[in-house]
C-alpha cells in the first residue's frame, strides 16, 4: 500500500478514510515538527496532507516518491506549486470547507467594527457600564443597514458574503479581474476600476487570494481613495494589505476602523504598532475554524490524496493544469 504521513493533528474521520487506502503515520503533537523532523518523516512517503508547511525544493528534495501534497486549507502561498509541477507532485487545497465558515465570520466582524462591539462589551467586564445620554454615549456605531459594501474578489467566499450582505439591505459593489456570472442573482453591481468602488463604498471586505500580484494590494493609495467613515474587513490573507498602510491610515483616521482576522506575519508581533490602536479588531486567524469546516476540510484533503494515488481526477488540485 502508499504511504501517506499527516504533518498535524486532523480529524479521526480523515484518518480513518485514508486507512481504507494507504498506510498512515501521523504526528500527533500539539506543535509542529522541526523541519529536520519533518524530513525524516516524509522521507518515503508518496501522500502527505499538510498544514502551514512551507513546500520548496529543498523540501521535494527529502521526499523523493511524494506524489501529491493536500494542503488543509484553502491557501497554499507556503507551496511552490510550479515546482510541485515540475517534479510530477499534484498539489490541491480545501475550499469548499470553509466558505461558509469564512463569509459568517466576515459578517461578524463588520458587525462588530461598525458597532464597536469589543469595545463595549470590555468596558463592560471591566467595571465601566454607565448610564450615557442619548448622544453621550462612546459606542454610537454606524449602522449596516442599508449601507454599501465593496467586495474585493467575488469569489466563492465572496459570493456567500454577497447573499449575507443582503439580509442587511445593503447595496452591494465588487471588483475582480473577471465579472461575476451571479450578478443579477446577487443584486450587485461590478466596479471595474478598484479605486472608485473603494471609493464608494462604507464597508470594504477583501476575498482574494495571496500572490506576487496581490500581495500588498491594498495599500497607502488605496486608503487615500476611502471614505473617511470606511471599515476595512479582511478575512482572506495578511499579506494583501500593506501593514505600514494600514497602521497610518487608522492612526490618522483616513478610515474609520478595520477587522481583521489575518496579520502578514502570523501569529502578530507583540510590539506590532496595530496592537496599540483602539480602532482595529485582530482576531487569530479563526475565520474558518468552526468545528464542522474543520472536519470537512480534512476530509476533502482526504479526498485528494486517494484520488491522486490511484490516478484519479483530484477534487480541487491546484496545479494539475502544469503538470506535463
Amino acid at each position: 500500500m502508499p504511504k501517506v504521513f499527516i504533518t498535524r493533528r486532523i480529524s479521526p474521520e480523515a484518518i480513518a478514510l485514508l486507512k481504507q487506502h494507504a498506510e498512515v503515520g501521523a504526528w500527533q503533537g500539539e506543535e509542529a515538527l522541526s523541519r529536520e523532523e519533518l524530513f525524516r518523516n516524509i522521507a518515503d512517503a508518496d501522500g502527505l496532507v499538510v498544514w502551514q508547511d512551507k513546500i520548496d525544493g529543498e523540501f521535494l528534495d527529502h521526499a523523493p516518491k511524494l506524489k501529491v501534497a493536500a494542503q488543509r486549507a484553502i491557501g497554499f502561498d507556503l507551496i511552490d506549486i510550479e515546482e510541485c509541477a515540475r517534479r510530477g507532485v499534484r498539489v490541491s487545497n480545501a475550499p469548499s470547507g470553509v466558505d461558509d465558515s469564512t463569509a459568517d465570520f466576515a459578517i461578524a466582524l463588520l458587525l462588530a467594527s461598525a458597532r464597536q462591539l469589543v469595545e463595549a462589551v470590555n468596558t463592560t467586564m471591566n467595571g465601566g457600564w454607565q448610564r450615557f445620554g442619548p448622544m453621550e454615549s462612546p459606542y454610537l456605531g454606524h449602522d449596516v443597514y442599508e449601507q454599501t459594501l465593496g467586495i474585493v474578489g467575488l469569489g466563492r467566499i465572496g459570493t456567500k458574503v454577497a447573499r449575507r450582505a443582503r439580509g442587511f439591505d445593503m447595496k452591494i459593489l465588487y471588483h475582480d479581474i473577471v465579472r461575476s456570472p451571479l450578478e443579477k442573482e446577487l443584486g450587485v453591481e461590478y466596479v471595474p476600476d478598484l479605486h472608485k468602488m473603494l471609493g464608494m463604498a462604507d464597508y470594504i471586505s477583501i476575498h482574494v487570494p495571496l500572490n506576487n500580484e496581490t500581495r500588498h494590494l491594498i495599500g497607502a493609495r488605496e486608503f487615500a481613495v476611502m471614505k473617511p467613515t470606511a471599515i476595512l474587513v479582511n478575512s482572506a490573507r495578511g499579506g494583501l494589505v500593506d501593514p505600514k498602510a494600514l497602521y497610518e491610515a487608522l492612526k490618522s483616521k483616513k478610515i474609520h476602523a478595520a477587522a481583521i482576522d489575518v496579520t502578514e506575519i502570523e501569529p502578530i508581533e507583540p510590539d506590532d504598532p496595530l496592537l496599540t490602536l483602539d480602532n482595529i479588531i485582530i482576531a487569530p486567524h479563526i475565520a474558518g475554524a468552526s468545528a464542522l469546516s474543520r472536519v470537512k476540510m480534512d476530509v476533502l484533503a482526504a479526498e485528494n490524496v486517494i484520488a491522486a494515488l490511484a490516478g484519479k481526477p483530484m477534487p480541487s488540485c491546484v496545479n494539475c493544469h502544469l503538470i506535463k
